[in-house]
């Protein structure tokens, strides 16, 4: 399996949840576990992906979710898992 992490931050609109979830189904990445916040307007969502089943690149995966951020206005990244792990051991 193929895991990423997810995150989205930026000002909270209509459609930002609706709109990554349609990017993933339509690229066959599964959702494993999600997490979303609103504080005082801003929102805060973070998910842990498979990739395993997708036909697009990591590279080309990341590469449109950020532009869709842009899109959306928020902020996207994409992390592969085990990077995500080692970046933030203490």
């Amino acid at each position: 399996m193929t895991r990423a992490i997810i995150t989205v931050v930026g000002k909270d609109t209509v459609g930002i949840i609706a709109k990554v979830c349609t990017y993933l189904a339509d690229n066959n990445i599964n959702i494993l576990d999600i997490s979303q916040t609103i504080v005082q307007g801003f929102f805060n969502m973070m998910m842990i992906v498979d990739l395993s089943a997708c036909e697009k690149t990591f590279d080309s995966v990341s590469a449109d979710l950020n532009d869709l951020g842009g899109e959306l206005g928020v902020t996207i990244k994409c992390q592969l898992e085990d990077i995500f792990d080692k970046m933030h051991r203490i």
